[in-house]
């Protein structure tokens, strides 16, 4: 920490290393903070004290700025940084990598340069097998999409052929019925039980068509006919047989005309008969037979559509996973040939090289990137930090991260440059604690990016830094050194030089840092006061102190 000129003498005297000032800082703080008192310390007889003060070491009060402040050590990172990981799955090897610090050039990017490459031979022969995978499930994809093909087609024939047997029955139907009376019939097909009386009785249907009304008129003109030729005979015969009595005709004649009077008669009965048996049977069996032709076409019609519905199913489903199969098998395909692009790393950046293990202290003792390195999927391997815009990464204890603040100022020194200083602000804070060290739990730090201001060439990633962070800057106040300041059962107190030797003081504490503490009262700007006050060994000891007056000007 840093104070103003004035107290530089009390610097000199008090001065100690960073970890000695913050554990000091610690221990002040516990007590300070808390107010805690009636610890066992050493105490001076009174005889040693009487011959030991004016040897003792003493600080003269004094006013002056005083700059409160937080420092901590970091290391430098790039602000914007292009990482390079490894996009292998599971683990591979570095078999060569670009020598790190190598700077990359614009040209060097636009040439595609190859800044690390890993091992493939295990992609190789795993692509070469999926190659085989692919050729097969694309050749069962491009059967599938023919077979399918094919299908509809067929369907198509079917079903037409179908439908063209159905509607061929219909009009056999029709040509047998007529279209009145078979589309009669064929509503009627709603009524099982009245189908085989409803045929039967279409013959006195008096629309009645086609080919049964055209058969029902030649019998019905038959048996015309043949009663017709029967009346002749039977007039023939009488008048023959009058003539026999006459003796005009032989008996020879008379037999001739009653036989063909009986024939005559015999012929009108078969005529009657086949018209009897159109009636009750060929008629009904034929439109029945007809019927059954027509429903039968449809039936086989639905299982014709069925059918095809089905093996159209059956195929699109078959193309489906064919297809499926055929996608999952290229997919595989691509991302081993991805995979095997992602062997080689190509710079896609300009800048300087840095290996990842250059910036983790772990990673360096155990796990260094270098040629036969093994590297895990997503693992950094590379980063080309853009040195235009840096920035360093601190971690701040926990009990000072309430008063870190974004934008506040910092002075920075770099440990490769230690006569040179550097500006910045903080960047970010992180909202949750890190564990700092897992051999302490209890300590908690809360990472903070601290920019630096302006671009050097000289200042490179991984390189350690202190960063001193500004909280306030207190103006004209008087302060002394912390370890100045004890606390006894609860009082803050300073040993302040007299003529009759050393008197306890109760002051007033403001903000302090490493080193200085301010004193809001209780001293006076001039007075000397012990930089080692003697401590009580218990407390309660009969220990009175003076309150001191207030600050003068």
């Amino acid at each position: 920490m840093s104070v103003n000129d004035k107290e530089k003498q009390g610097r000199k005297t008090a001065g100690k290393s960073v970890f000695a000032g913050r554990l000091r800082w610690v221990l002040i703080l516990v007590a300070v903070a808390a107010g805690v008192g009636g610890f066992v310390f050493l105490q001076r007889t009174p005889g040693d004290a009487d011959n030991s003060y004016g040897k003792a070491g003493t600080f003269t009060v004094r006013s002056g700025d005083l700059t409160i402040s937080v420092t901590e050590s970091g290391d430098i990172e790039a602000i914007n940084s292009r990482d390079i990981k490894s996009e292998v799955e599971g683990r591979t090897t570095i078999i060569s990598i670009v020598d790190e610090g190598t700077y990359i050039t614009p040209e060097d990017v636009n040439n595609g340069k190859v800044l690390v490459e890993l091992d493939s031979s295990e992609i190789k022969q795993k692509l070469t097998q999926q190659k085989i995978s692919f050729l097969s499930a694309e050749a069962s994809f491009s059967e599938a999409k023919e077979s399918l093909d094919i299908q509809k087609k067929q369907n198509e024939s079917d079903i037409q052929a179908g439908r063209m047997k159905a509607r061929f029955a219909l009009m056999d139907l029709q040509k047998y019925l007529g279209e009145v009376v078979a589309d009669r019939l064929i509503s009627a097909e709603t009524n099982p039980g009245g189908e085989h009386n409803e045929i039967a009785s279409l013959i006195d249907e008096p629309n009645l068509g086609g080919e049964a009304l055209q058969k029902l008129r030649d019998l019905d003109g038959d048996i015309y006919l043949k009663e017709q030729k029967l009346e002749l005979a039977k007039s023939k015969f009488e008048w023959t047989g009058k003539l026999y009595e006459k003796k005009y005709v032989s008996l020879s004649e008379k037999e001739a005309d009653r036989l063909d009077k009986e024939q005559k008669n015999i012929a009108r009965e078969r005529a009657k008969t086949a018209k009897d048996l159109f009636t009750k049977y060929e008629f009904p069996k034929q439109a029945e037979k007809l019927l059954s032709g027509y429903n039968e076409a449809n039936r086989e019609l639905e299982r014709i559509e069925a059918g095809a519905s089905s093996k159209l199913t059956q195929a699109q489903a078959k193309l489906g996973s064919r297809e499926a199969t055929y996608l999952l098998q290229k997919e595989r395909l691509e991302k081993l040939q991805k995979q095997l692009q992602a062997c080689v790393i190509r710079a896609p950046a300009p800048g300087q090289v840095v290996y990842s293990s250059s910036t983790n202290r772990w990673a360096q003792r155990n796990r260094p990137i270098e040629i036969g390195a093994e590297i895990r999927e997503r693992q950094k391997i590379i980063s080309i930090p853009d040195s235009s815009e840096m920035k360093v990464e601190i971690k701040v204890n926990e009990t000072w991260v309430d008063k870190i603040k974004i934008g506040q100022r910092a002075r920075i020194t770099i440990a490769a440059f230690p006569d040179k200083t550097f500006t910045g602000k903080v960047l970010k804070k992180a909202p949750l604690a890190d564990q700092q060290n897992w051999l302490n739990p209890d300590l908690k730090v809360y990472a903070t990016d601290v920019s630096i201001e302006g671009t050097y060439d000289f200042i490179k990633t991984g390189m350690s830094a202190k960063v001193e962070v500004i909280i306030d800057e207190l103006k004209d106040v008087l302060s002394v050194p912390i370890q100045t300041v004890i606390t006894q059962e609860g009082i803050k107190l300073c040993y302040v030089m007299t003529d009759n030797g050393p008197e306890r003081r109760e002051v007033k504490i403001g903000l302090f840092n490493d080193n200085f503490i301010e004193i809001k009262s209780g001293l006076v700007e001039g007075e000397k006061i012990l930089l080692n006050p003697p401590r009580p060994r218990f407390s309660g000891q009969g220990l009175t102190a003076k309150k001191g007056k207030g600050r003068q000007s």
